[in-house]
């Protein structure tokens, strides 16, 4: 089963910048056809942020231009800058692919990584 773990949540202030990472690891050989980070506020739904694959990348209407999504093999990366305080959220990594060696496609979550933005 592939297994993702999230790092760099965190307090900072508006204005500030973030850069939030994501591993994607499993004992079997498998693939990434595409990855992600979606978010959730309290007392609200989770909500794309973006999202990368080979056919490019997406964007939520609230972080463009604000916010780049990179990747590199197995990790995934977003890029936060002028952060607000309405970004304050769990944020989760989202994986999806082939585990080759459980002969599945795979859509996997991360456990989230806080990140809140106050002054």
């Amino acid at each position: 089963q592939v297994q993702l773990v999230e790092s760099g949540g965190g307090l900072v202030q508006p204005g500030g910048s973030l850069r939030l990472s994501c591993a994607a690891s499993a004992r079997s050989m498998f693939s990434v056809t595409a990855m992600g980070w979606y978010r959730q506020a309290p007392g609200k739904q989770r909500e794309l942020v973006a999202t990368i694959a080979n056919d490019g990348t997406t964007y939520g209407d609230s972080v463009k231009g604000r916010f780049t999504i990179s990747r590199d093999n197995v990790m995934a990366y977003l890029q936060m800058n002028s952060l607000k305080p309405e970004d304050t959220a769990v944020y989760y990594c989202n994986a999806r692919g082939s585990d080759y060696g459980l002969g599945v496609r795979y859509d996997s979550w991360g456990q989230g990584t806080q990140v809140t933005v106050s002054s």
